[in-house]
């Protein structure tokens, strides 16, 4: 009897910031094959049965090759369990949740793609600004700050019309010089101020402000980061504007409820 694949999105690590789906699946699990990112709060949340497997890859260093990864999901499926394949964020947004469709598909195995939470999503509520805002920004573009080939990204087809929108980059370091480069090449002015957020929901969330023309100059830290690019980001801490120079500022933080407070 096959089993099914669930392809959950953790969000950006809190346990509260799981959907109620997510959490009903994983408590279910006989299987949770998982990312790096993934704390062990949320994994703890798996019966105590079941088998864990970190098969994340960071920094460009593989725990598991993806072909490894899509034969487990596979197997566990054909032996009737139920396989979680947990990544941060959302499954469909760079999370290579394609390649293991096609492999599902591939395998004839029956699967459920459970959205979760972005990190753009929650970096703009640790910030406390909205994504897109009237007269200021009615478009967003997501892009990663690496590509399979390794080469940084963004370029000029994504960028080419940067006027009255927001541009979030996912995991954009560790060196920010190219990306820095990019950016400039792509028509965005040097003066146009973004917010660096580490940590979207752990209690270390840190958020620096600073513009592209000087964003080279912020250090890297172990993140994960997150890079919002564009008007909105003034809006940060009560709109306070910072023009040629870096700042740095603690997030919003939260009350008994756990819900964001000023």
């Amino acid at each position: 009897m096959f089993g099914r694949v669930y392809l959950v999105g953790a969000g950006p690590g809190d346990p509260e910031l799981l959907t109620v789906r997510a959490l009903r699946i994983l408590r279910r699990a006989d299987l949770v094959l998982h990312d790096d990112l993934v704390p062990q709060s949320i994994l703890d949340l798996a019966p105590p049965d079941a088998e864990i497997v970190n098969v994340g890859k960071r920094c460009g260093k593989k725990r598991v090759r993806q072909a490894e990864i899509n034969a487990r999901m596979v197997a566990g499926a054909r032996q009737g369990l139920a396989v979680v394949r947990l990544k941060g964020g959302d499954p469909s947004i760079f999370g290579r949740s394609g390649e293991e469709i096609q492999a599902l598909r591939e395998g004839d195995v029956a699967f459920e793609i459970v959205p979760g939470l972005t990190a753009a999503s929650a970096a703009a509520a640790i910030a406390g600004i909205s994504l897109t805002q009237r007269e200021i920004a009615s478009s967003i573009v997501f892009l990663t700050g690496h590509q399979a080939s390794g080469q940084a990204v963004p370029d000029r087809v994504a960028l080419e019309d940067t006027a009255g929108q927001t541009v979030v980059v996912y995991m954009p370091g560790p060196d920010y010089r190219p990306l820095q480069a990019r950016l400039l090449s792509a028509g965005i002015p040097g003066e146009t101020p973004c917010l660096m957020i580490s940590a979207t929901s752990a209690e270390s969330s840190r958020v620096r402000r600073a513009t592209v023309g000087n964003l080279a100059e912020l250090q890297h830290t172990s993140g994960p980061n997150i890079l919002i690019v564009g008007e909105v980001t003034k809006l940060a801490r009560g709109g306070r504007t910072v023009t040629g120079s870096i700042e740095d500022f603690q997030p919003r933080t939260r009350d008994l409820s756990r819900s964001l407070v000023t």
